[in-house]
């Protein structure tokens, strides 16, 4: 293989689809792929250039970034069984908190739903409601049914998982009343006006809009942060990392630490506490 063909990609994504990969997710390697294509400029294929591509990465990305296009690169190179130009992720270090700037806390979020209360958006209102106090992913939303909402409970089919995501009672009432408001009456319930389902890019749109409003900032204020804040809610209460694994759907704990990072204020505070100071 000497270079990366647009006919080649269109076999990669019949193979994706075919191995059952969301469209979220082939997306993505099509971008990333793309991506090294525009930046190649039409170099001939060989494992210094793909290393080359490696650095300009680290210069110009954040680690996690990096790693997650050199494993879009890495797919595509397993798909075509050209394992030499694969390459390696690079080595992070695992952060034990997170930044503060990007953290939604529990006031912010507060005010967010008094501002889609304010502007008289009950959809969003109740959604952004329905994320923070489930934990599902925004991807899920589609599950939340009229008739989900009768059983107090969805059933999520996704990535080639199962689960059963508990919808909680107060929740379940509220949702029932926009439900009989709307006259749904059946499928989804977080819908356009022609009747689809609501994807990431409208949500995230219509919760930028509060931001001014509710005076948070626009870093913090996309759906995937309420589910953290749900994760950080239940694990401060519940202190089971293997039962919130579950609910948030998560194969691997690892990725449910992340969920439940503090910042780096909270941290100070924990390791003041521990009283090993003499002054």
């Amino acid at each position: 293989m000497k270079k990366i063909t647009l006919e080649m990609l269109e076999k990669f994504k019949e193979y994706l689809i075919e191995d059952e990969k969301s469209a979220v997710t082939i997306e993505k390697y099509l971008r990333d792929i793309k991506a090294f294509i525009r930046w190649s400029h039409g170099k001939e294929l060989t494992k210094s250039l793909v290393l080359d591509y490696k650095a300009y990465l680290i210069q110009n990305f954040s680690p996690a970034s990096v790693n997650s296009m050199i494993s879009s690169l890495n797919t595509f190179f397993c798909y075509k069984k050209e394992y030499r130009f694969k390459i390696k992720l690079i080595k992070i270090q695992r952060k034990i908190f997170i930044n503060k700037e990007k953290e939604l806390t529990r006031a912010e979020y507060e005010r967010l739903l008094c501002a889609a209360n304010k502007k008289e958006n009950k959809r969003l209102y109740y959604l952004i409601q329905t994320i923070c106090s489930t934990g599902i992913r925004v991807s899920e939303l589609r599950f939340i049914t009229v008739e989900a909402v009768c059983k107090g409970q969805a059933v999520i089919n996704c990535k080639g998982k199962m689960r059963t995501v508990i919808i909680p009672g107060q929740l379940c009432k509220i949702l029932s009343l926009y439900i009989k408001e709307r006259k749904i009456t059946t499928g989804s319930i977080f819908i356009t006006k022609t009747g689809k389902p609501l994807d990431r890019s409208n949500i995230c749109h219509d919760m930028k809009k509060l931001c001014k409003m509710a005076n948070v900032s626009k870093e913090k204020v996309f759906p995937h942060n309420l589910r953290h804040l749900f994760a950080r809610t239940y694990y401060s209460i519940q202190k089971d990392i293997v039962r919130l694994a579950d609910i948030l759907g998560h194969s691997n704990i690892n990725t449910t630490r992340i969920y439940t990072m503090e910042t780096g204020d909270i941290h100070r505070a924990q390791l003041q506490k521990l009283g090993l100071l003499i002054c």
